[in-house]
């Protein structure tokens, strides 16, 4: 799992300019970015990398990459997203009421992503989220990542 990177908004900027991220969006008044030279150099070792970002973020890497599988995580209902930000009590109302508009607009581009998981009962959704995991390293791309001594003896 990669870690944050803390920098300026003048260095987010320029990083931003120079083409260092592989996507980039402000979300709820903050700039985020995801660095290019570290996915790619994840994939080309085989490794799974998953990117928890908006459905923009989404749209930009499915440019870029477009292998990469898009999975629509929700909860069963934007009243059940209202209690579980209620009752995690780590956001005032206003940041609430934000989130919950952000729901609104992520549900109107499900239809863009490969898979959706209802996360209604935690287990169940994440049966689901590592079933999508388990068949993607099965495709081509990621096989012969994985396993290039074989590919090589196989002459691909």
């Amino acid at each position: 799992m990669g870690d944050y990177s803390f920098i300026t908004q003048d260095a987010f900027l320029a990083k931003q300019a120079a083409g260092d991220f592989l996507e980039s969006a402000q979300v709820h008044g903050n700039l985020y970015g995801t660095s290019r030279s570290w996915i790619e150099g994840q994939m080309q070792q085989g490794h799974d990398v998953i990117l928890e970002i908006d459905w923009q973020g989404a749209q930009q890497i499915r440019k870029l990459i477009p292998q990469a599988i898009w999975v629509f995580i929700f909860p069963p209902s934007i009243e059940a997203l209202e209690e579980r930000l209620h009752k995690r009590g780590q956001d005032d109302e206003v940041t609430i009421a934000k989130r919950v508009a952000a729901a609104h607009i992520e549900l109107q581009h499900a239809h863009e992503a490969d898979f959706i998981v209802i996360n209604e009962v935690f287990a169940d959704a994440l049966r689901d989220l590592q079933a999508i995991v388990a068949a993607s390293r099965l495709r081509t791309g990621p096989m012969m990542a994985r396993y290039p001594a074989l590919v090589k003896r196989l002459g691909a």
